[in-house]
């Protein structure tokens, strides 16, 4: 992630099926494909968004690894945000592989590390977190060409960097979210940006607080980060229309099917969301512009941004202005909302693409 002070505002691919006109109502043309996220991605590079989050999800569509490396070749300005669960792949192939993307790219990746049980696989939350950050730690040093005398719990290995490097020689930035102790101990001390959920503005400025402080103590410095769904309209009364449209045709009982159909489902990250939505008013909005809905039939990030374009940029501005400074945003479907938020809100922002 670049250092400078503007926002840093991305978009989603839908790697993970995660792609409707109607909540829960599963469109052939809309599912995870190669050609299908590709065209998100690419609608994302030409409305000028900095970086693109290509998901994981064992189940849920294709593999992202595969597809950042086949994308890397086919864009030329945005970024890619890989995410990686801890554990899938082997952490010396693992270097070898995110050095050769990058290479590919030009220097344009970035990680989104995931910690979570793997397909097939249940283990104690604190052992997955020491996993997590095994692989954050050897990960890291691999990527910035030390040599490895490393003897964990889960990695036993002696080994030389992979010969391939990225491009600028180092570790590419490390993205990360969780909210349970375990995760948050783990943030402070190896992530570099740190993603929480959408949330009331108050609670999203007592979380970065918090996190301040524990990286603080291990003499660290995080940046922060807001994954957030977005509906924006050329009126306020167009984005709601649209918002009530998008769950008009949700079956709850398809809408919980699909909350529990992730590996994550049981988070703590999760349950806040639950919380956020059920403490929403009688519309589903936990506050002005913050609308809880789109979490009826979502596992993760359970709210949007909803409103015009002068009340998405004040959203946006009133979580800048308590630390945010990137934004990982998506919408349904993904490629028309992409469209009409960088045409919308885009030129209304001062991000790392204009500077």
């Amino acid at each position: 992630m670049p250092t400078h002070d503007s926002l840093e505002i991305s978009w989603f691919a839908a790697l993970c099926d995660d792609d409707y006109e109607f909540l829960g109502v599963p469109d052939p043309l809309l599912q995870s494909s190669w050609e299908h996220c590709k065209k998100i991605v690419l609608k994302a590079e030409e409305q000028g968004f900095d970086n693109i989050l290509l998901p994981s999800g064992y189940q849920l569509g294709i593999d992202g690894t595969s597809f950042a490396s086949a994308i890397a070749n086919q864009t030329k300005k945005i970024r890619l945000l890989l995410a990686v669960r801890t554990g899938e792949v082997w952490a010396p192939q693992l270097a070898r592989q995110i050095a050769s993307i990058d290479q590919i790219a030009g220097g344009r990746l970035d990680i989104n590390i995931i910690s979570s049980d793997l397909p097939g696989e249940k283990i104690d939350s604190e052992e997955r977190y020491e996993r997590t950050t095994e692989y954050m730690q050897v990960l890291r040093q691999l990527l910035d060409g030390q040599d490895i005398d490393y003897q964990g719990e889960f990695i036993k290995l002696q080994i030389s960097p992979p010969r391939i490097r990225t491009i600028s020689g180092s570790c590419p930035a490390y993205y990360f979210g969780g909210f349970s102790e375990n995760a948050k101990e783990v943030a402070a001390a190896e992530a570099d940006v740190f993603l929480t959920w959408p949330d009331t503005v108050a609670e999203v400025d007592k979380t970065i607080k918090e996190m301040t402080d524990r990286s603080a103590k291990k003499g660290r410095t995080l940046r922060y980060g807001l994954r957030s769904h977005v509906i924006v309209r050329e009126t306020e009364a167009e984005a709601r229309k649209a918002a009530v449209q998008l769950v008009s045709k949700l079956d709850d009982g398809v809408g919980a099917e699909i909350r529990n159909r992730s590996l994550d489902a049981s988070s703590v990250g999760v349950s806040r969301q639950i919380e956020l939505r059920q403490s929403s008013n009688q519309d589903g909005f936990a506050e002005e512009g913050l609308w809880t809905g789109i979490g009826r039939a979502r596992s993760g990030a359970g709210a949007a941004i909803v409103g015009d374009p002068d009340q998405v940029v004040r959203k946006i501005r009133e979580y800048q202005q308590i630390g945010i400074e990137a934004f990982i945003f998506s919408g349904y479907p993904h490629i028309e909302e992409c469209e009409k938020f960088g045409q919308l809100v885009l030129p209304h922002l001062t991000h790392h693409s204009l500077t």
